[in-house]
């Protein structure tokens, strides 16, 4: 292994164990609530390694226990993970110059490795192709290993685990608070919010979602030379 390779490994490592905390709770409550559905510990190690949707894998465990409906399956899954369209599209410049690598960034986004990836302020010394593999990597890893905890020995787990999924909340909340505090100028974060507020008063909870990710992408897009101009004249 090259030395440009084990570079991005370690300074990618501390940059995503924050990460871990949540990724592990969430990964033991999954693995746990997979055995309680009646399945041995070899179908959610499996699930957590070949899905990799957090939200939509905890949706499968509960249709493997109803009829068989591929359809549906196929259209919840869509529905429940479409923000990866945009995700997809805002990394397409971050993507560009990163080889074969692409290969596996892509399929390993997910809201934590978009978050983590696309606000990275990656030293110059390190290879950021590799760097954002990395950090895609031991995002993937430590969710196998929570499903896995969860699947072995949550049944023995000796605390309550009810609320952990707040876990995952708290973090993207420090992760906006961080870039907040990095950004010269605020206004794509406070149009983001605006239009975040907007989308859930009108849509609902339920399903706001995707008319947020829908709306920001359209804002900022039409304004991404207006925000350009005035950040770089600040």
């Amino acid at each position: 292994m090259s030395s440009v390779v084990i570079q991005a490994a370690k300074a990618a490592f501390p940059y995503t164990l924050p990460m871990f905390a949540g990724f592990g709770f969430l990964g033991v409550a999954y693995g746990i609530y997979m055995k309680s559905l009646g399945f041995e510990a070899i179908y959610p190690i499996l699930m957590a390694a070949s899905i990799y949707a957090g939200s939509v894998e905890f949706i499968t465990a509960s249709l493997l226990v109803m009829p068989f409906s591929p359809f549906n399956a196929f259209l919840i899954a869509l529905m429940v993970s479409g923000r990866q369209i945009f995700y997809g599209i805002s990394l397409l410049e971050k993507f560009r110059d990163v080889g074969k690598k692409k290969w596996f960034l892509i399929p390993t986004v997910v809201d934590e490795s978009f978050s983590l990836n696309y606000m990275a302020n990656i030293p110059p010394n390190i290879d950021k192709g590799w760097h954002m593999v990395f950090v895609s990597l031991y995002l993937y890893l430590y969710w196998i290993f929570g499903a896995s905890m969860g699947a072995l020995f949550g049944a023995i787990l000796p605390f309550d685990l009810t609320g952990i999924e707040f876990a995952m909340t708290a973090l993207f909340l420090v992760i906006f608070a961080e870039n907040w505090s990095k950004e010269s100028s605020h206004e794509s974060s406070i149009l983001g919010l605006g239009i975040t507020f907007t989308a859930l008063l009108i849509f609902g909870k339920a399903h706001f979602l995707v008319p947020t990710l829908i709306g920001i992408w359209v804002v900022l897009t039409l304004r991404r030379g207006q925000l350009k101009s005035k950040i770089e004249s600040i």
